[in-house]
């Protein structure tokens, strides 16, 4: 294990290089100049001139990359053009609400996803496997700004059981951050668990088919047994790929999200500083966010082997 660790670390690191140089292009290739966002549209070249010396926008961009670079290696994001404040600051605020809504999202797409899929799986061909089908492929064909939408309409406008946005830590208050995040968490993981439902149904039908679960079945193995202890646990490691691969895409659902419910995250951060033209902050939040898949597909291949004792690490 340690030794696994030790070369995808050492594989991650020129990754995580591309990456950041990635990233930091990209946020110069926004339109605009974030020096008529500092000074305001009638700012005088002169003084644009001397703000962008300034803030050190004149040199070349390599230079700027290497000195971004090292600053960030100790925690330095630098400050928010819009606002001064530093960024690493602005992320610890924000981190935490999207880092909730993707575990909650998640966790209620496996919940829901998972199940129906091995039920579908099982009674293959059948009004319920149709049924769930039709379930996952309405989900997936929803917009989250349109699922979002409806939710308020019904839970907020005609029932009036949860309050229709705003944000309230959990440590602060659990039961408020509950019902603030009932409906975020809805609108972002009924589409992850209708993703879920089918991949788990196809795998379950392929696992199913296999020499080994016939195996089990003739030599007087309980069904239970061969599902639980056979069929899903393989069943699950395409589904784990699955979960990895789509939390790059779960924050591209939070941003959506979080601009509905008025949520103070990561996502409706990055939509704002481009707006703003706020380079710093697009460049620190979309490294957190790169770090963070990077993490996630290692926490995946770690699962895997927990899962199959015949990947090797």
């Amino acid at each position: 294990m340690i030794g696994f660790l030790i070369r995808r670390v050492l594989q991650i690191v020129p990754v995580a290089i591309v990456m950041c140089a990635v990233v930091f292009t990209t946020a110069f290739m926004l339109p605009g100049d974030p020096t008529l966002t500092i000074l305001g549209e009638n700012a005088p070249a002169a003084a644009r001139a001397a703000l962008r010396a300034e803030m050190g926008l004149d040199r070349p961009i390599p230079l700027q990359f290497i000195d971004w670079l090292g600053r960030a290696l100790t925690g330095d994001l630098g400050k928010s053009f819009k606002t001064g404040e530093p960024v690493m600051d602005m992320l610890l605020t924000r981190i935490p609400v999207t880092l909730e809504l993707t575990i909650l999202a998640i966790t209620l797409a496996a919940c829901i996803g998972v199940p129906l899929g091995i039920i579908a799986a099982l009674r293959r061909n059948s009004w319920v496997d149709t049924l769930v089908s039709i379930l996952s492929i309405s989900s997936l064909a929803m917009p989250f700004f349109w699922v979002g939408m409806l939710l308020i309409m019904l839970f907020t406008l005609r029932l009036g059981w949860l309050p229709p946005s705003g944000y309230v830590p959990f440590f602060e208050d659990p039961l408020r951050n509950l019902q603030l995040m009932i409906m975020p968490v809805m609108t972002v993981g009924m589409a992850y668990a209708a993703l879920l439902m089918r991949q788990t149904r196809a795998a379950m039908i392929e696992v199913l088919l296999q020499d080994y679960v016939r195996t089990a079945r003739a030599k007087g193995a309980a069904e239970p047994r061969i599902i639980i202890r056979h069929a899903l646990r393989n069943a699950l490691i395409p589904v784990i790929t699955v979960i990895g691969l789509q939390f790059g895409g779960l924050i591209g659902g939070a941003v959506v999200t979080e601009t509905v419910f008025a949520l103070p995250g990561l996502g409706r951060m990055i939509t704002n500083a481009i707006f703003e033209r706020d380079y710093m902050v697009v460049q620190g939040a979309i490294l957190v966010v790169v770090v963070g898949v990077i993490l996630v597909n290692l926490v995946t291949d770690i699962t895997y082997s927990l899962l199959d004792r015949r990947v090797q690490l």
